[in-house]
């Protein structure tokens, strides 16, 4: 495989090496073997249950530890909403007003989507400002038929020139919910949210990931709102921003496994996909960072609720890290005898879900001391999972990994062999669902920060096929943030509430009662 001198300073321009470049390669040679699912983790294996006594209870463990700690909420917010109105661009481009009418366009079987738009219509946060701008762009509009309107709305709403371009925003600054005193996005929601459960001192931090091209637009956001949301939260805040970085792009290769050259003769690299920004995490410095996606928000009403939750969250992380930190301390000053060791065995297993080696207790002090210290003195991840009611994405699961231990993981689809019975009915057990609720530690008992690449789980990268200018190409996706990212973190998963988790990954999910203000 040649490699020339201009393709050594494209890659070393990326921050990337040679060497990391070959190694990529060899995993599109090697292929990546699919994860060995045991069992899928419930309420009686691998998930905790709160009652409502264990819940306040560890709010309040969060809320008197808050004033001694730095907090800070970290959002993947780089996401466009190009996805999100795929149905209406798929209208745009179908639909004929000319040639027949709406009502004969929605009998189509495909049609679904855009019926209950069209339902749910005056209910969108947004229905206002583009009807009046369709208004202004078409002047003739209260003329046109009604297959005519909503063509014109859709359009103006999606497209760019004198319409508002939202088909081309990122989802962070698109308007998600509307009130008597405006309309907000859901960047703004985030710091409504922020200042309920990661206040300290009056002020909340909140970090965004972003994309270069929409920096502008959110700290443009952030500046008309700022003072507004101070007043009525009664919170400062501290918004930081980064990029997810080109180092973590991956090389695309094609179907023989050589890099994929575009026309001017440079190879193709791709963004790495949303386990890069585990890059961005470790430069967090932080006691505590709460992670949730920017779509993921709800209206004020349904926020004291998600609150608590929350907080409990974060509760169950310092109870865990504070039994964590005590073992790691007493280990660098004596061996526990046999009867600790027992305690320290069981809240392994029952507490942090770690399979004891069956021989552990033949293992000299040394090896004892190592094994725990080794086990234990890891990022620590509470996180939250919601009853599995059919949506796409992963999961908990008891996997085999390749060393032949058995541990608890978040599981994509992808990486379950679905050829596979045994291995896809073990898939189609899952009670849980990974609605990416995290609450996470980042430093270890000294007070140091750790090092989250260490981290990793570099088998656990995914590889897609895509298509270039109608050829294929096989894309490597690195470790998904929430899953190989932080395979080797210390996770324990806890039940919360459906309620807690109201996804927009399509137009229509704004118009569920979880962003709807006013009831119609």
């Amino acid at each position: 495989m040649h490699i020339s001198d201009k393709d050594i300073q494209q890659i070393k321009s990326k921050g990337l090496t040679v060497e990391q470049v070959m190694q990529q390669i060899e995993i599109f040679k090697n292929d990546i073997p699919f994860v060995n699912v045991r069992e899928a983790a419930t309420l009686e294996n691998g998930i905790v249950g709160l009652e409502t006594s264990e819940l306040m209870e560890l709010a309040k463990i969060y809320d008197e530890k808050l004033k001694n700690i730095d907090v800070v909420k970290f959002i993947p917010a780089s996401g466009a909403a190009t996805r999100m109105f795929k149905e209406l661009f798929r209208f745009l481009d179908n639909y004929d007003f000319t040639k027949e009418s709406i009502n004969s366009y929605l009998n189509y079987e495909k049609a679904t989507a855009i019926r209950l738009f069209l339902i749910g219509l005056e209910k969108l946060p947004f229905y206002n400002i583009v009807l009046e701008a369709t208004k202004k762009k078409y002047p003739r509009f209260d003329h046109f038929s009604e297959g005519e309107q909503l063509y014109a709305f859709v359009k103006t709403m999606l497209r760019n020139g004198a319409g508002l371009n939202y088909g081309a925003f990122p989802k962070g600054l698109l308007p998600f919910h509307k009130y008597t005193d405006g309309v907000n996005t859901a960047f703004e929601e985030h710091l409504h949210e922020a200042a309920r459960y990661s206040t300290k001192n009056g002020n909340a931090k909140l970090h965004f990931t972003v994309s270069k091209e929409h920096l502008k637009g959110f700290k443009e956001e952030f500046e008309r709102i700022e003072k507004i949301v101070e007043e009525k939260t009664n919170t400062s805040f501290d918004i930081s921003y980064s990029f997810q970085k080109e180092s973590t792009d991956t090389i695309a290769v094609t179907l023989e496994n050589e890099p994929f050259r575009k026309n001017d003769g440079s190879i193709l690299f791709r963004p790495g996909g949303h386990g890069a920004l585990i890059e961005n995490l470790n430069d967090i410095v932080a006691d505590v960072v709460f992670i949730k996606n920017i779509d993921n928000v709800v209206v004020r009403k349904y926020q004291d609720e998600l609150t608590i939750y929350k907080k409990a969250l974060a509760g169950k992380l310092m109870m865990i890290q504070n039994r964590v930190f005590s073992i790691l301390e007493s280990l660098e000053i004596n061996m526990p005898d046999d009867e600790e060791l027992t305690e320290i065995g069981k809240f392994l297993t029952e507490e942090l879900n770690i399979i004891m080696p069956v021989d552990f207790g033949k293992f000299s002090d040394y090896y004892k001391r190592e094994y725990l210290q080794e086990a234990l003195n890891r990022p620590i991840r509470v996180c939250g999972m919601v009853l599995n009611e059919g949506e796409p994405g992963g999961g908990p699961y008891w996997i085999k990994n390749d060393r032949g231990n058995i541990e608890l993981q978040i599981i994509e689809g992808a990486q379950v062999d679905k050829t596979n019975p045994r291995q896809s009915e073990k898939m189609n057990q899952s009670t849980h669902f990974n609605p990416v609720d995290l609450v996470c530690a980042m430093k270890n008992y000294k007070g140091e920060k750790f090092d989250l690449i260490n981290f990793v789980e570099p088998r656990l990268s995914f590889i897609t096929q895509k298509s270039i200018n109608g050829k294929s190409v096989k894309a490597l996706e690195l470790p998904g943030l929430w899953n190989g990212a932080m395979a080797k973190w210390i996770s324990i998963f806890v039940e919360v509430p459906l309620t807690t988790f109201n996804p927009v990954k399509t137009i229509n999910d704004l118009l569920k009662s979880a962003h709807q203000n006013t009831i119609f």
